[in-house]
């Protein structure tokens, strides 16, 4: 085989690779969690420790940007740690896998200390076949399922694939070819501008939030 022909084939598989990794998920997928930023308001009322003026508080004030600001703003509604507990086991704010805090980490349900060093020993993440390897030596299939679910890998805003933009919660088509109309970004400000054209500011930030530019 001469060296041009190994060397075509050897960029084919290169290539090959990095789409392969583009597609894969970028959000935990969901193991029954809703995302505490996009669910609807009468999903989130019939959730743990809501009540109506609750609910509406925090659909007023969403996005949250961290897991912690969502426990900060829920304590201040009157919420015990035991009760804002019990609604991180059906709703969250996912952190990011890269740059999560050990304050946030310790809010996801079941990681504790042990996953605040195991998320950051194995930093960069890049796919979730990674953290399923990794994690999944520590606590099993099962438990690493559940704990993908409260995470997300930043992708990159210019090439994630439609099949990586639609991890995104609430993402749809329409989202997609938004996101895609306006590449390439510069900023995560260019990137929420794009989003807003077709909702709100908010949910620019919200979405913005899932990438790396």
């Amino acid at each position: 085989m001469s060296r041009s022909v190994i060397k075509v084939a050897l960029m084919v598989m290169v290539l090959s690779a990095g789409s392969a990794l583009d597609g894969l998920a970028q959000v935990g997928k969901s193991q029954g969690v809703v995302d505490a930023n996009s669910a609807p308001e009468k999903d989130l009322s019939t959730l743990p420790g809501m009540t109506p003026a609750i609910v509406k508080a925090v659909v007023a004030r969403r996005p949250f940007m961290s897991a912690v600001e969502l426990n900060t703003f829920l304590l201040a509604q009157g919420l015990t740690a035991e009760q804002a507990a019990a609604f991180y086991a059906k709703a969250f704010v996912h952190v990011n896998l890269n740059t999560a805090t050990p304050e946030e980490i310790l809010l996801v349900p079941n990681a504790g200390k042990r996953m605040v060093h195991e998320f950051d020993e194995y930093r960069p993440w890049k796919t979730y076949a990674q953290f399923d390897k990794e994690i999944g030596k520590y606590v099993g299939p099962e438990a690493t399922a559940k704990l993908a679910q409260y995470t997300f890998i930043p992708m990159d805003a210019n090439t994630a694939s439609d099949e990586a933009l639609m991890t995104i919660p609430g993402a749809d088509a329409a989202l997609v070819a938004r996101i895609k109309g306006a590449r390439p970004y510069k900023s995560a400000a260019d990137l929420e501008a794009a989003v807003a054209k077709g909702a709100t500011p908010a949910e620019g930030k919200r979405v913005a939030r899932y990438f790396v530019f």
